[in-house]
């Protein structure tokens, strides 16, 4: 990890982010999630579709799945032809192990007259576990695309495997062993990234944490376990970095501090008014965006 600002262009009044993620129609996650977060940051988001799904791949069967790969290429090259710039380029779930190679051609392409910063959220699996639409293979080209990432933001189990180490539940630990063991993934994450490193969903006997240089922040766990969460976390982390006037290692970890709370607060919000709703379709994010919009609007 480096203590260096990383440069950020500031020739828009609204940041504007390329999200290469996958959308998954139903279930509030990925794309669906990302576009109004970002939106409500006062960002332009640009969609670049990974993969289409019919659900997320969480709690729903018959799931329909097409990797979307030829079409970030024939995306990325018309977008360069009209001469747009970015101001970063943020990437999640990728359809194929191959597709890395098509994001560092896509980074490569939009980093040659502009230095974006490059946010990889390696989304692969969770609760110790891959997804079901992801492959091993996909662990060592991940690997590929975090070294040349400024940011990035697994969460417990991605850390685990990117690292290659074994997968620990932390659930019965206390906040500073928890605190010990990511700082050693953080630690063995440096050998493959300068990135700063953010760990999200470090569940703890005394809550759930996220981790950065600066420690682990613990908010209260909740009864419900929605997905979408993660992405919303990052969005909403990225959305505040491009806000701040300069992206370095204290910016991350204060976006990272506030990106938590809003989450936290969503899902407080969904537990009291989506009770009766499925967690498998997502928080209530609809009805918690003008809270997003409220607290950054004077920044």
């Amino acid at each position: 990890m480096t203590d260096n600002i990383i440069s950020k262009n500031k020739k828009r009044l609204l940041p504007r982010v390329a999200a290469l993620h996958d959308l998954s129609s139903f279930g509030r996650c990925a794309l669906t999630v990302i576009i109004p977060a970002l939106s409500a940051m006062r960002t332009q988001c640009i969609p670049i579709p990974t993969a289409l799904l019919s659900t997320h791949t969480g709690g729903f069967e018959g799931m329909h799945f097409r990797d979307l790969d030829a079409d970030i290429e024939k995306t990325a090259e018309h977008l360069d032809s009209i001469g747009v710039e970015l101001d970063a380029v943020y990437t999640g779930f990728l359809g194929s192990a191959a597709q890395v190679r098509t994001v560092e051609a896509f980074i490569d392409r939009f980093s040659k007259n502009a230095d974006p910063l490059i946010f990889v959220d390696p989304v692969m699996g969770d609760d110790g576990e891959l997804y079901s639409a992801c492959f091993p293979e996909l662990v060592s080209e991940m690997r590929r695309l975090i070294s040349r990432a400024h940011v990035i933001t697994p969460n417990l189990t991605e850390a685990c495997l990117l690292a290659g180490e074994s997968f620990c539940d932390t659930s019965a630990m206390n906040a500073e062993a928890a605190e010990a063991f990511a700082a050693h993934l953080a630690k063995r994450l440096g050998e493959f990234t300068a990135a700063e490193c953010v760990i999200t969903g470090i569940v703890t006997a005394e809550g759930v944490g996220t981790y950065t240089r600066c420690g682990l922040h613990v908010e209260r766990l909740r009864g419900r376990g929605y997905p979408g969460t993660g992405d919303l976390f990052a969005s909403v982390m990225l959305g505040k970095l491009l806000l701040a006037e300069g992206v370095s290692a204290d910016a991350v970890c204060r976006a990272a501090d506030f990106a938590s709370e809003y989450v936290a607060r969503v899902i407080e919000f969904s537990e009291k008014y989506g009770k009766d709703e499925p967690m498998r379709d997502g928080v209530l994010l609809e009805a918690c965006l003008p809270m997003l919009f409220d607290e950054v609007k004077n920044d």
